[in-house]
């Protein structure tokens, strides 16, 4: 899951990332900018962060103007946005309630004000992908392709699914959404095994179609969150 912070000061900006990394367990790729210009040019370039921690007074574009560009462009006008200041202005924050923005945080900052906004995101019952590589005995390499194998049976998995509904074949439709299910189990994905344990093949296709676009999502998450993690400890290894 991707979150972008800006800030034009460095040091906030930095408190703020490592207490977004520390509230979501290492689960967050973490991506800066330090103004609004910047924090644009990057969604505009293609970033699509699942949430955007905006500081309030900066140069160039101001996080309230950047807030009013982001939610008249209908490529972003779902993008949770939390606005930060020094100062609780009841004005502003109305203003900012107004534009849409998610939410407003006050520096010094408040790591369970920050961790209650990224814990919609973090579906419940999922595994932190550090807990995963511990639990399996691997490192985030594997996991990366554990994970990546994972996603390309799922986006087969649809047509393969519908074949065997078409053909009557209700017991392997069955035993084939069990196994995607085991398989986002044990790779720590429970909520989304939790979503096959409960499908029924007789419910139709258009069920099956949803679950399964649900967990490629939910697998997607998980491999920016791996992706991460095999980074860092590319960069400790390189020390």
């Amino acid at each position: 899951m991707k979150v972008l912070i800006v800030d034009d000061d460095v040091v906030s900006r930095m408190m703020l990332m490592h207490m977004v990394d520390t509230a979501a367990g290492g689960a967050c790729d973490v991506h800066e900018a330090e103004d609004g210009e910047e924090a644009w040019a990057r969604l505009d370039a293609g970033l699509a962060p699942a949430l955007l921690f905006c500081d309030l007074r900066m140069p160039r574009l101001s996080g309230m103007e950047l807030l009013a560009r982001v939610k008249a462009d209908a490529r972003f006008a779902d993008l949770p946005f939390v606005l930060v200041s020094a100062a609780a202005d009841a004005a502003t924050m109305e203003q900012a309630q107004g534009l849409g923005a998610r939410g407003y945080i006050v520096k010094p900052f408040d790591g369970a004000r920050v961790a209650a906004y990224l814990a919609p995101l973090l579906r419940a019952g999922d595994e932190l992908p550090a807990a995963t590589v511990r639990r399996l005995g691997i490192d985030a390499a594997r996991l990366l392709l554990y994970l990546g194998g994972l996603q390309r049976q799922l986006a087969g998995a649809a047509a393969e699914v519908e074949a065997l509904l078409a053909a009557g074949r209700i017991d392997a439709a069955r035993a084939h959404l069990a196994r995607l299910g085991e398989g986002c189990r044990t790779l720590g994905l429970h909520g989304a095994a939790a979503g096959f344990d409960t499908l029924c093949p007789g419910a139709g296709s258009d069920g099956i179609v949803r679950e399964l676009e649900a967990a490629q999502h939910v697998v997607q998450r998980q491999l920016d969150a791996a992706q991460a993690l095999a980074t860092d400890a590319a960069r400790a290894a390189a020390v």
